[in-house]
């Protein structure tokens, strides 16, 4: 059969291929003769096809034309393995094995995947067809086994640190993984009806019914338990949380929380009384700081190291972001404001007179990478996380956007080119593969890895070398594309 395959650019190409081919196949052949990865195809109706299908199956004739779309490729690690895939596409895996790194088990069924969320030691993903894919550790949610058959018209799927929740097209909640991280659910399936929200801290869930009821399972010291507060918990339309506690906004801007006493999981009757009209809620590892009225003003709580002590009057804020103890506030009139712990980003003064035009705001786990209008980088925290770009100035110019690791930033250029810093463990030393950093499309990262997508279709992966050294086959069998590895200098 021969097939003619368009991209949107107008490149074309005709391949010839086997009858009884996969659309899959037909895919891998494209992605090849284009030079380019993560492609999915649609017939000349424009409807997406299914990579599982024959070709005859998908109804295609000798001589049919499909357009070839590029999907932007994303990233998902568990604490020590990475999954990249793109949605509708496939599924490729590295790192430890028994974090989920080798998913050669469960590659077959790896098709049509719109979603992966990990666990610290396994990956669920979630299919097209409404089923659910898991490989891993078993004890830790990487063996869906136990509710396989129940696993079935999924719409959504949350993790813990150790187990994952999933719900389905009717509204009730399976979980499984390790029940004290919120595996079990199982003793309150009769409450978890009409649910289209999970939400999770560390090792419980929360789930959000469509009459604005909550529901919370897993472990009480990390908010599995919501009965103290149970009759408060109505008419909410958000869930928000931290390691060990949840905060919960209701439609009349009030907030209700539950959990880790210190942590944020407990409010006084004052500070009750400051959160009304709250709009949104963001958090570090321990604390909470909600943006509330009409003027935008900043409420915080929690641990004082960790944020929940905002010291100051502030109002007027667009948006928070936070490393792991320290929030940094975005203003209306671009400058910006921090607090927390100061070797985590909580102080800034020393780059105060900079932080102005600012309309971006990334951070790693200790210090954060504001992006001026002028396309300019301030930078501010620990260096070993990123905090210090001052000897990268010249180069920070022209910035579109950054992406960063838990230690490390990338920023990604207009003119395609790339530029990193912080860890070279996590990814801030790119100087291995540079001159592969050309014309950069897209740029994804997990906890200790970045990969770039080239305009061309080549793959370019850095960070922590540890568990990469069998990645470039795997890639290059999903993607088509080209493909450069590159470790810190010194790592073999």
């Amino acid at each position: 059969m021969e097939l003619h395959v368009c991209l949107l650019s107008g490149r074309s190409v005709s391949l010839t291929t086997a009858l009884d081919a996969s659309v899959n196949d037909l895919t891998a052949s494209a992605q090849s003769a284009f030079r380019q990865g993560f492609l999915r195809l649609t017939n000349q109706e424009g409807d997406f096809l299914d990579p599982a299908f024959s070709l005859r199956e998908a109804g295609l004739k000798n001589g049919d034309t499909l357009m070839a779309i590029a999907q932007n490729a994303r990233m998902v690690a568990s604490s020590d393995a990475f999954a990249l895939w793109c949605c509708g596409g496939r599924v490729v895996t590295w790192g430890a094995k028994r974090a989920g790194g080798d998913s050669t088990m469960v590659q077959e069924q790896l098709n049509n995947v719109q979603e992966i969320k990990a666990s610290d030691w396994a990956f669920a993903a979630l299919l097209a067809s409404g089923s659910v894919v898991c490989w891993g550790d078993p004890e830790y949610g990487g063996d869906c086994g136990r509710v396989e058959d129940q696993l079935q018209r999924v719409t959504q799927i949350q993790s813990t640190a150790g187990a994952f929740s999933a719900i389905l097209d009717d509204g009730a909640v399976i979980s499984w993984g390790d029940p004290n991280h919120g595996g079990d659910s199982s003793w309150i399936e009769d409450e978890l009806q009409e649910v289209h929200q999970l939400q999770s801290s560390y090792r419980a869930f929360a789930a959000l019914l469509l009459d604005g009821s909550v529901c919370a399972w897993g472990d009480p010291a990390f908010g599995g338990d919501c009965q103290q507060v149970r009759e408060q918990l109505v008419d909410v339309c958000a869930i928000q949380s931290n390691l060990g506690a949840f905060a919960a906004i209701r439609r009349d801007g009030s907030v209700v929380t539950w959990g880790d006493a210190e942590g944020g999981g407990q409010m006084n009757l004052a500070l009750q009384g400051e959160l009304r009209h709250v709009c949104c809620i963001q958090s570090t590892a321990w604390a909470f700081a909600a943006v509330a009225g009409a003027t935008r003003r900043v409420v915080t709580w929690g641990r004082s190291g960790y944020g929940g002590d905002l010291a100051q009057q502030l109002e007027g804020v667009l948006e928070i972001q936070a490393s792991e103890r320290a929030f940094a506030a975005l203003l209306k009139d671009g400058r910006v404001v921090t607090w927390g712990f100061p070797g985590f980003g909580g102080d800034s003064s020393r780059v105060r007179d900079q932080l102005y035009d600012v309309h971006q705001i990334q951070s790693t786990v200790a210090a954060f990478a504001a992006v001026r209008t002028d396309g300019s980088v301030v930078t501010w925290g620990d260096p070993e996380h990123g905090g210090d770009s001052s000897n990268l100035q010249e180069r920070l110019v022209e910035v579109q956007q950054i992406q960063s690791t838990l230690s490390a930033f990338a920023a990604l250029r207009k003119d395609g080119s790339v530029v990193t810093w912080g860890s070279r463990y996590g990814g801030g030393d790119s100087a291995k593969v540079q001159d592969q950093l050309k014309d950069v499309q897209q740029i994804a990262a997990s906890r200790d890895d970045f990969v770039a997508m080239t305009l061309e279709g080549s793959v370019v992966t850095w960070g922590n070398p540890f568990g990469r050294k069998h990645l470039v086959d795997p890639l290059k069998r999903v993607t088509g594309a080209s493909v450069r590895v590159a470790s810190p200098p010194g790592v073999a």
